[in-house]
């Protein structure tokens, strides 16, 4: 029984490295690269684990890729609980130039998910979900995925008492608001594309998220501002957090950090003010 299930539709291995110079149309020798395991809910929960909390990762998992995927979250002592799929495994690619102090993230799309495999991850998720407090929906979705998942994933929330928690962008942040969830982390960005807008300010994306509120569609909104914070938006509180000031090394998994220590905060107890305050710092740590 795992307290917190974390959602990963489209993981990856994130392969990184650096280089003395980038440059176009050179032989370029990288330093010797580092691989992680990656994807919005694998990042979401390594983190939870290493703040102390139970945390079950389920994802598809494809080819040699997938297999070296489950590998490197088993050798950080996870439980796993891998879904095959017969496409491989993505691979993303981080590479910082010293020269400059620029970092560079290629990221790949990912396999094709079947109407199966599809099937696959939701008869998984029923089993594994009685007891759960938590499901973290994070990152991108591949191609294939089911157009009404997170609203069968709702379902089954709804069924064995789960809260979901979603941090995804374009069609997966239309689905988890159609369904209605408990808690959404979009940007700005993400918000006006939602809201079939050019662009918003902060007392826009503010309205959009009241808007989400009171139709339904979550009963928290965390409007991600990166380096400046967050805002909280419920159904009778706004409120600015702003996030301490640091010299930034790397932008990788601070998002999913941030959801992290939300969930964390949560599951021991906080408020949701304060579990965003800890995410925030989490985010910032990260």
């Amino acid at each position: 029984m795992y307290p917190v299930i974390t959602i990963t539709l489209n993981p990856a291995i994130d392969v990184s490295s650096t280089v003395q110079s980038l440059q176009p149309e050179k032989k370029i020798r990288c330093a010797a690269p580092n691989m992680e395991p990656g994807g919005g809910g694998i990042n979401v929960a390594r983190v939870l684990q290493r703040l102390g909390d139970k945390v079950l990762p389920v994802y598809f998992s494809g080819g040699c890729s997938g297999g070296r995927l489950t590998q490197l979250l088993s050798g950080e002592g996870l439980a796993v609980a891998p879904i095959a799929i017969t496409g491989e495994t993505r691979e993303n690619l981080h590479i910082s130039d010293i020269s400059t102090g620029r970092q560079y993230r290629f990221v790949m799309p990912g396999p094709t998910i079947t109407h199966t495999e599809n099937l696959d991850m939701l008869v998984q998720l029923a089993d594994l979900m009685p007891g759960a407090q938590y499901v973290v929906v994070s990152g991108s979705l591949p191609k294939g995925a089911s157009t009404n998942f997170m609203e069968k994933l709702a379902a089954l929330a709804d069924i064995h008492h789960c809260q979901i928690v979603a941090d995804l962008s374009g069609d997966g942040l239309r689905q988890a608001v159609m369904a209605g969830v408990y808690l959404i982390k979009p940007n700005i960005g993400e918000l006006a594309e939602l809201s079939e807008r050019k662009e918003l300010n902060d007392i826009g994306a503010i309205e959009v998220a009241q808007k989400i509120i009171s139709a339904g569609g979550a009963k928290v909104v965390v409007i991600s501002m990166g380096a400046a914070g967050a805002i909280l938006v419920t159904a009778n509180h706004t409120q600015r957090i702003h996030a301490p000031v640091v010299k930034a090394i790397s932008t990788v998994g601070a998002g999913d950090s941030m959801v992290a220590g939300i969930v964390s905060g949560l599951l021991n107890g906080y408020g949701i003010d304060t579990s965003v305050k800890y995410g925030i710092a989490c985010g910032t740590a990260a």
